[in-house]
């Protein structure tokens, strides 16, 4: 559904692009920050935004077309591993500045436990 919009010549390539990072990057890069990114996993990222872009941009692979045109003409600044870097580097300092007394030992609030007996849970009350 969402490569049969990129093929549109009717729709402009920032409406494609703005397609392209709510739909498709949000799904991408969803809880990215935890990942932790292998060299071969880190290409397949970059070829699957490469075909994406080329896509938007109308470019085949047929064209001779270098990558680093295919982000000047949609306009694009970062690839999908320099944004990934950007989020991990963001969640650290989130982490850094959180007060580590509160959490438990996983590093989860326990809002409610389990009881054997009843078979239900309940709240804790701290």
């Amino acid at each position: 559904m969402i490569s049969s919009r990129f093929h549109v010549s009717v729709t402009d390539n920032t409406t494609k692009l703005k397609v392209y990072d709510t739909m498709v990057l949000s799904v991408l890069m969803h809880n990215s920050e935890t990942w932790t990114l292998k060299q071969t996993q880190e290409n397949r990222l970059w070829v699957f935004e490469m075909s994406c872009l080329r896509r938007i941009a109308g470019v085949t692979s047929r064209d001779r077309i270098r990558n680093k045109e295919v982000y000047d003409r949609v306009g694009l600044l970062q690839d999908v591993a320099h944004r990934i870097q950007q989020r991990r580097m963001q969640y650290f300092g989130h982490v850094q500045r959180m007060d580590h007394t509160s959490l438990s030992e996983t590093g989860t609030p326990r809002i409610c436990a389990w009881d054997k007996k009843t078979r239900k849970t309940h709240e804790e009350m701290d």
